[in-house]
């Protein structure tokens, strides 16, 4: 190495130091938090944004820039010291207000909240299928818009993961998946320090992680991660790496730099203390007395490499300008991916139905309708498409070859599926959704969560979606999903009626762009409403709507349901419409209904009609909000039944007659 380089290797290894101080500063400040992994990791995270990453502080949304990603979110600490040293505008200020509210720094990266951070991240394993998905996006993109000439689309994905990451089942799921499609510009640096809250990681962890991802057909590197060299030469190798993921184990100690706390499993998340902290500048030679210290000539490097960033971009603008002069179509396609927008006659490009049909059949169909129509709509199951009817036909599979396809195939790994989509989406450029069973869940709410935490765009085909599931029986009728689903802020939930509102209910997940939206849908086939008898199915857009009442005035009875009940409770109205005025409300979507003005929902559920009966062949939490006190709930109150989809029905009182009963009972 050269006295360049050497010089290069002595400001990275400054650098890194005053990292470790803004990290161990911030946490003392608020005297919460997690300074032993910032401290571990600054060697090799110094390296990276020094010599590696490409990014753009002043364009911090420029497409082809690296991302980059803090799986190990509790360790924030590291991103915000890199990202104000970076120039992206979170002042010393905002670090010294680190964890307090209303500071741009909260004690988890939060994606929208803070500039520069490409995911929210701290639930263990997320960052790890986010980046994933990020690094799947890219090759996509590149393969629909990349030509001979101008590579629109190129560049790596980098993450770093800890012992908890690597433990957390979703990473094995993701990682697997990368695995198989050889997303060779994905990098990961597994920050293994072997320290967790409770101690040393053979508690309760001894995995060979070189073997688990040489298995999973991965490029492993090893190295020491507080050695300059060892990780500059690593990182460009990865970055040289044309076949497979990479992932760097970088052997560290947790709180590097601590004379009393390196290695301490108490440094994982508590501050250092007064007298440890200026020990440990001390040891580090930073200024003692000096708190959020930070040198010009630090700042200096950072500047230079952010020079470096900003020439990055301009010569890709220059390039996508001549590649627009070149390719106005693909340009155009470029832009329309990137804007999100929709074509404006999409409502009119739906399939016509009458027989019956199960909505996740006619959501099919819909499917292949939008996929037409949306070039960059792109999607897959969790190994369940037949069931799902999710497939996008004649539009090619994503594969380890080939990425040009628009099915994805996650394989039966559903938490994963979430969190890819989830990396996808925070990417950009492509609209996604992914599918499984409604049971399924279970498996990956926590990033349906993070994705309704995020503000992202993803929908979510869930099919077979109550007791008519039938003779699988419990274990695959879904009882308590729907409203786990319901409780999730910013969650839209919809559950259509019909194959028309299916539908009205995709173009309105797809007009959705600020938070995820579920669709639950039928196995068995439903009635087909004639909507020239019917209000138009578009009406799903408010939540709720009138779908029939026996006579003009107040009513005396609403029925409200949603999905295959509806039907039931319709043919239950007319039975009654001798006796009473009855009133049907078709409401597939609490959240798109309480989004509407008050003076709608109170047109839709006069509060003055007492008698209100909700259908729903889930469970009843919740709909005391819309029956009120005096109403009744006809729902699912235990867990369902293996049998015919007929016989479970009637057990469980989802009939025709079991609705007018009831129905009269709030009558009385």
């Amino acid at each position: 190495m050269g006295q360049g380089g050497i010089q290069v290797m002595k400001d990275i290894a400054i650098a890194a130091n005053v990292v470790r101080g803004l990290a161990i500063d911030g946490v003392q400040a608020a005297n919460s938090g997690h300074p032993g992994m910032p401290m571990g990791a600054a060697d090799y995270a110094t390296t990276l944004f020094l010599k590696h990453l490409n990014y753009c502080p002043d364009k911090p949304l420029w497409p082809d820039r690296d991302r980059f990603v803090l799986s190990a979110g509790h360790g924030v600490m590291l991103q915000y010291a890199l990202l104000h040293l970076a120039g992206y505008g979170l002042s010393l200020e905002e670090l010294k207000a680190f964890r307090q509210l209303g500071s741009r720094t909260p004690g988890h990266p939060e994606y929208g909240h803070t500039p520069g951070v490409e995911a929210t991240t701290g639930p263990l394993g997320q960052g790890c299928a986010n980046v994933v998905g990020m690094a799947l996006a890219e090759r996509m993109l590149a393969a629909r818009f990349n030509t001979p000439e101008f590579s629109i689309v190129d560049h790596h994905t980098y993450a770093i993961c800890s012992d908890g990451d690597m433990m957390e089942g979703i990473s094995h799921e993701a990682f697997s998946l990368a695995g198989h499609l050889g997303l060779h510009k994905l990098i990961v640096i597994y920050d293994y320090n072997r320290i967790t809250i409770e101690g040393r990681t053979e508690l309760a962890y001894s995995d060979d992680v070189r073997k688990r991802f040489e298995a999973y057909h991965w490029n492993v590197l090893e190295i020491n991660g507080h050695d300059f060299q060892q990780i500059e030469e690593a990182l460009a190798a990865a970055g040289r790496e044309t076949k497979r993921p990479t992932l760097v184990i970088a052997n560290t100690h947790i709180a590097h730099g601590s004379p009393n706390m390196q290695d301490n499993c108490e440094a994982h998340g508590a501050p250092l203390g007064a007298n440890e902290v200026r020990a440990t500048k001390k040891n580090l030679g930073l200024p003692e007395d000096q708190v959020f210290y930070v040198p010009d000539g630090v700042r200096a490097v950072f500047q230079t490499r952010g020079q470096h960033g900003a020439e990055l971009a301009a010569a890709w603008e220059k390039r996508f300008a001549a590649y627009k002069a070149k390719y106005p179509d693909k340009a155009a396609a470029w832009q329309q991916a990137l804007s999100g927008a929709l074509p404006p006659d999409l409502a009119g490009r739906m399939p016509k139905f009458s027989a019956p049909i199960a909505t996740r059949s006619a959501s099919g169909k819909v499917l292949q309708e939008l996929a037409r129509a949306i070039p960059n709509l792109v999607g897959g199951s969790a190994d369940l498409a037949p069931s799902n009817k999710s497939a996008l036909s004649g539009l090619g599979s994503v594969g380890p070859s080939d990425f040009s396809g628009r099915n994805l195939h996650f394989g039966i790994r559903e938490h994963a599926m979430a969190g890819i989509l989830n990396g996808m989406a925070l990417h950009g450029g492509l609209r996604v959704f992914g599918a499984t069973f409604l049971v399924f869940l279970d498996y990956f709410r926590p990033s349906v969560r993070l994705a309704a935490l995020m503000g992202l765009p993803v929908t979510y085909v869930l099919t077979h979606d109550s007791i008519y599931v039938g003779e699988d029986g419990p274990t695959h009728q879904p009882v308590d999903q729907l409203a786990s689903l319901r409780c999730i802020p910013n969650m839209t939930a919809i559950r259509p009626g019909d194959a028309t509102e299916t539908a009205a209910a995709w173009l309105a997940a797809l007009k959705n762009t600020t938070g995820p939206t579920a669709l639950l849908l039928t196995r068995q086939d439903l009635p087909v409403l004639d909507r020239t008898q019917y209000p138009p199915a578009a009406s799903l857009e408010k939540g709720a709507y009138t779908l029939w009442q026996s006579a003009p005035g107040k009513p005396d009875l609403i029925l409200i349901a949603s999905g295959s009940e509806l039907a039931t409770a319709l043919e239950a109205a007319r039975t009654m419409a001798g006796q009473c005025r009855v009133r049907v409300v078709s409401m597939p979507s609490w959240e798109l209904f309480d989004k509407q003005p008050v003076s709608y929902r109170h047109e839709v559920l006069p509060p003055d009609c007492r008698a209100k009966l909700a259908v729903e062949a889930a469970s009843a939490m919740g709909w005391e909000k819309y029956v009120g006190v005096d109403g009744g709930i006809l729902a699912m109150r235990e867990f369902g039944a293996s049998g015919p989809a007929k016989a479970v029905a009637e057990k469980f009182g989802f009939t025709v007659p079991a609705v007018v009963a009831a129905a009269k009972n709030l009558l009385r």
